[in-house]
């Protein structure tokens, strides 16, 4: 009689084997139905706070446009402006939106902290605090600060949320602190004795280790007759204002300002915006802790402090003059490359220098350097920021990196590395967040252009002919190309199409002027002048002067230019005349390359398409054909730490400062260091040489005017 097979058997198989993954089949109604709840919340909160293009046509919440009637053949037509009309009112500030940045003249009337399990910026109206209609109507709708509190110690999201009004029957807050929860009995006594209340969420909460609770205690006051007067005053009042360069109309030129004194526009003591700190330098500029201490303590390699600051008024930061050449025609420009800061101190690199603090002791040696030197200019080449997870929150670290220079109210500029964005692909925010800091000059430069940060500085003279005698040019040498394989690291980036087209457009449109350039004079005041004095000739002659006097050219004025990544040719051999002694040979190569070629692989053709084309003058009458001089005579790097080298390559003089920052890598008897620049002889003249954290000077070269090598540019072809 055949067997029967059994629940454990097959026919002929032996032991019976269940299908592969038959276990999964009891998760997939758990699974499916995680699916549709995510799928659901996700879609809820885009659709729920989906923009139609309707509402480009509405006025915001209690925010308002200007609205003008201007009358046509064709009727009336209505007309929406963002700018000033004749009656002196401006469109208001969204106030909305937290934007540190923006020059608000609103104040706060309520504070919270709210945690969330979901990413905040995904679901806004389940992360924010509880509100009605009739609130929001009467205190302002609740807006968050975008930074979160338990960044890299908490469990889940934590934020600051705020009210703002335009109301002028509000209380509006003038001072916030942090306290202990409970409050010691004393404490209790002054609090509800002086007005304070306290806000909602624990400062705390969501934090691992867990630590005491705190909560955030804040005082309002009513508004008088003569805040709401000052407030009306700084609506009104634009002349202060740092002016923003969004590239919608520039076309990258720095133009010439006024200097002004730090104006805090006040209105009582209300404050009227909130920021948090990450680490332990100084907030940025306008702003100020708040009483208490910090929200959260740094932890040496796990995570950096936490703390609040707010702004009262409306401080404008001073603004930097345009520099002139001094009257003797000299002019002086300190490049400073490679800070490298991060959010916390930053970590010293091959360095033997103890004890060692990378970015504090870098900063004390900066400003040992520019009382050395006293510079007209300082140039930040890039790479300001650390990257590689350390500087996370970029505001915190400019807060700092120009601190040196701002203290002494030098003039600045600055142009991103690829270290700047290597956390985040912020550099318009970045840029905007660098025009707001005392003595800037940085630009975003045109929208157009590839980059952020293509813009030029014309130096102009300090007689009364103000003559541009000498441009400077600064590019963004972008950061990586495209990640096209996930397990390759891209190659850097490079100068792009519209960079060489946007440099040739300027470089053609700057007039050329009568060289060497002599100061005027006072040939043009008449007889006011002793007869017995010569009077001077003019510095703007004409084509006819100019031929009648041999030493005297037409062209336009010389050139330097900055940007982060050099160019393929800045590791072609140096220039080697047959003319030239052994000696004269080595000057036109100084100095050392310890980091081997740092270019981008791939070569746009900046050198030759841009640099080698764009002559000081364009009319081949003025010159032999082939033998014309370039505009730029000095291409200026950071990026290799390693490499201080200037060499001329073609005609070209290319220049790297080493690095400047102990927080930067380097090599140990690799002494950090600054470049300086010294133009004169009212810019023919362009001298180099290197400042070291010893004070030792090194190195010094005459690239371009009297006692540089013969055949400088000339030469070549």
């Amino acid at each position: 009689m055949p067997r029967l097979p059994t629940s454990n058997s097959r026919p002929g198989n032996g032991k019976y084997k269940p299908p592969p993954f038959l276990y999964l089949r009891s998760f997939l109604p758990i699974l499916l139905l995680i699916l549709i709840l995510s799928f659901g919340l996700v879609s809820y909160s885009l659709l729920s706070h989906f923009k139609s293009p309707a509402v480009k046509q509405h006025l915001g919440w209690q925010s308002w446009d200007i609205v003008e009637m201007s009358t046509s053949k064709s009727g009336s037509d209505v007309v929406i402006s963002g700018s000033e009309n004749g009656t002196g009112h401006m469109a208001s500030i969204p106030i909305e939106n937290w934007d540190p940045l923006a020059l608000h003249t609103t104040g706060l009337t309520e504070i919270a902290v709210a945690p969330c399990y979901f990413p905040p910026y995904l679901f806004p109206e389940h992360c924010s605090p509880e509100t009605t209609p009739e609130l929001d109507k009467l205190k302002g709708k609740w807006v968050r600060v975008e930074r979160d509190l338990n960044i890299r110690t908490g469990l889940w999201y934590l934020n600051i949320y705020y009210r703002r009004t335009r109301r002028l029957d509000a209380d509006l807050i003038t001072d916030i602190q942090i306290v202990p929860e409970p409050p010691s009995k004393e404490l209790q006594y002054d609090l509800e004795n002086g007005g304070w209340q306290k806000a909602s969420g624990n400062l705390h909460s969501g934090v691992w280790p867990s630590r005491p609770e705190e909560r955030l205690w804040y005082r309002t006051k009513s508004q008088g007759w003569d805040d709401i007067w000052r407030r009306q005053v700084a609506d009104n009042s634009t002349e202060d204002v740092i002016p923003e360069d969004d590239g919608e109309t520039s076309n990258g030129s720095v133009e010439p300002i006024q200097s002004g004194e730090s104006n805090k526009v006040e209105y009582g003591d209300y404050i009227t915006e909130v920021d948090v700190i990450y680490g332990d330098d100084e907030p940025f500029f306008g702003f100020e802790r708040i009483q208490g201490g910090k929200i959260t303590e740094s932890k040496k390699d796990k995570w950096e402090s936490v703390g609040l600051a707010v702004r009262r008024g409306n401080p404008v930061a001073p603004r930097a003059q345009v520099p002139k050449f001094h009257k003797d025609g000299t002019f002086k420009i300190m490049q400073i490359a490679d800070l490298h800061y991060s959010v916390g101190e930053g970590q010293c690199k091959d360095t033997d220098k103890t004890p060692c603090s990378g970015d504090s002791d870098t900063a004390q040696w900066l400003g040992e350097a520019l009382d050395a030197e006293t510079p007209d200019l300082v140039v930040f080449s890039g790479d300001q920021l650390n990257g590689q997870s350390t500087s996370y929150d970029s505001r915190s670290v400019l807060a700092k990196f120009a601190k040196p220079v701002i203290d002494r109210q030098i003039p600045w500029v600055a142009i991103f590395g690829n270290h700047d964005s290597e956390i985040a692909e912020d550099r318009a925010e970045q840029m905007r967040a660098l025009q707001h800091l005392p003595y800037s000059l940085a630009r975003a430069g045109p929208k157009d252009v590839d980059g952020v940060g293509n813009y030029y500085i014309k130096l102009h003279s300090a007689d009364g002919s103000n003559m541009h005698i000498f441009t400077l040019y600064f590019l963004d040498s972008h950061a990586r190309q495209k990640q096209k394989l996930l397990w390759k690291t891209p190659d850097y980036d490079y100068l792009k199409e519209s960079q060489i087209e946007w440099y040739r457009n300027v470089s053609a449109s700057i007039n050329p002027i009568s060289r060497p350039f002599q100061p005027d004079g006072g040939w043009d005041l008449g007889d006011i002048w002793p007869s017995k004095r010569s009077k001077s000739k003019p510095s703007r002659i004409t084509r006819q002067d100019e031929e009648n006097d041999n030493d005297k050219t037409l062209a336009k004025p010389n050139a330097m230019m900055w940007f982060h990544i050099p160019l393929p040719e800045a590791y072609m051999d140096a220039d080697h005349p047959d003319f030239l002694s052994e000696d004269q040979m080595e000057s036109l190569d100084v100095g050392v390359n310890m980091d081997g070629q740092g270019n981008s692989k791939h070569n746009s053709g900046f050198f030759y398409n841009a640099i080698k084309v764009t002559y000081e003058y364009d009319d081949e009458e003025e010159g032999q054909t082939g033998r014309r001089k370039s505009e730029v005579k000095v291409l200026s790097h950071g990026h290799n730490h390693n490499t201080d080298r200037c060499r001329r390559t073609d005609g070209i003089w290319t220049c790297f400062d080493g690095g400047s920052s102990y927080s930067g890598y380097g090599q140990l008897g690799f002494d950090r260091r600054v470049r300086i620049y010294n133009i004169s002889s009212y810019g023919e003249k362009i001298e180099t040489y290197k400042r070291l954290t010893s004070g030792e000077v090194i190195d010094k070269q005459v690239l371009v005017g009297e006692g540089a090598v013969s055949g400088w540019g000339e030469d070549q072809v």
